[in-house]
C-alpha cells in the first residue's frame, strides 16, 4: 500500500503552522485585479489584497489553475511515492473540484482521489485535517476519501459579514439592500447550505451577530466533534479573541485554532467577516 499525502487549495484558510503540523500540502488559487494575477498566499496576503482594493477601488476575481497545473502538482507527489486525497472548495462555489478532477483521471486508478468539501474556507481546512489524522492511523487512500465524503457534509460554517459592500460589489445583494444594510448597521450571516454559500439571518450590530454565530455551536453541543473547532477572520482579530474565550468557557474542544482567512474568502466578503466552523457527529 502506498503511503498517502492529504492535499488541499489555499481557500483551506489553515494557518502555514497547521499546514505544517498536520502535513497537508496546498496548492494556490489565483487573485487577480484587471490584468495583475497573483497567486493566493504565495504573492499576496490578506493585507496587501485590501490595499489593492483601496488603491485600485474595485475587488479582485478569483480563478483557479487548470488542470495541467493541478497535474504537475499532484504528479510530483505520486513520483515520490504517495498517493493522494485532495480536498478542494466546494464545486459550486469554483471550478478547483472540476480541474482537479480532470487532472486526477490521468494518474493510475486509486492514486488520486478528489473530495468535494461542499465548504470554503477553514471548512475545507476541518475535513483536511480529519484526512491527516485518518493517514497518520494508516489508513488507505481510498479509506481516507471515503471516510471524508461522509463527514463533508456535516461541516458547520457561519460567518458574520462585517460590511455588504463585497456582497453588493459580488453580485450577492442588491444596491438598495446594500444601501439599507449599511444604514441600519446590518451584518449579514452567511451559511454554507449543500456546498453553496446562503445568506441567512441579518441582525442589527455586532454583538447580536456574535451572538448567533455562539448560539449556533452551543445548539449542537451535544452533537458536535470535540477534536477541531475553527474562528477564521478577515483581519477581525478582536472578535476572534472574544469568540474564542466565549468557546473554552462554554464547551469542550481539544483543538481550537484561530486563523486569519485568505484572499478568496476575504475577496468575496470583505474585510472583518468572522466565522466559527465545525463538524457534527452526525
Amino acid at each position: 500500500m502506498n503511503k498517502v499525502i492529504i492535499t488541499t487549495d489555499s481557500t483551506c484558510d489553515l494557518s502555514d503552522e497547521l499546514l505544517e503540523k498536520y502535513n497537508i500540502k496546498m496548492i494556490p488559487l489565483y487573485v487577480m485585479f484587471g490584468e495583475e494575477t497573483y497567486l493566493d498566499r504565495v504573492d499576496i496576503t490578506t493585507e496587501r489584497l485590501y490595499e489593492l482594493v483601496e488603491q485600485k477601488g474595485m475587488i479582485p476575481k478569483t480563478a483557479t489553475p487548470s488542470s495541467e497545473v493541478y497535474y504537475e502538482f499532484f504528479k510530483k507527489y505520486v513520483d515520490e511515492g504517495y498517493s493522494i486525497v485532495h480536498i478542494p472548495v466546494s464545486s459550486k462555489l469554483s471550478g478547483a473540484y472540476q480541474q482537479s478532477f480532470l487532472a486526477s483521471q490521468q494518474f493510475e486508478e486509486g492514486r488520486v482521489h478528489i473530495v468535494d468539501s461542499f465548504s470554503l474556507s477553514s471548512g475545507v481546512g476541518l475535513v483536511a485535517m480529519k484526512a491527516s489524522q485518518w493517514a497518520k492511523m494508516g489508513l488507505s487512500a481510498q479509506e481516507i476519501a471515503d471516510k471524508a465524503r461522509v463527514i463533508a457534509p456535516r461541516v458547520q460554517t457561519a460567518f458574520v459579514i462585517d460590511t455588504m459592500e463585497y456582497l453588493y460589489k459580488g453580485g450577492r445583494c442588491s444596491g438598495i439592500a446594500n444601501f439599507i444594510g449599511t444604514l441600519l448597521k446590518i451584518k449579514p450571516i452567511i451559511h454554507m447550505k449543500d456546498g453553496a454559500m446562503e445568506v441567512g439571518e441579518k441582525p442589527v450590530g455586532k454583538k447580536k451577530a456574535y451572538e448567533i454565530l455562539l448560539n449556533k455551536i452551543y445548539r449542537d453541543k451535544d452533537n458536535l466533534d470535540p477534536e477541531f473547532v475553527m474562528v477564521t477572520h478577515s483581519l477581525n482579530f478582536e472578535a476572534a479573541e472574544y469568540l474564542k474565550a466565549e468557546l473554552r468557557k462554554n464547551l469542550e474542544i481539544e483543538n481550537l485554532y484561530e486563523t486569519v482567512a485568505g484572499c478568496t474568502i476575504s475577496s468575496h466578503c470583505g474585510k472583518g467577516t468572522i466565522g466559527i466552523l465545525y463538524i457534527t457527529k452526525k
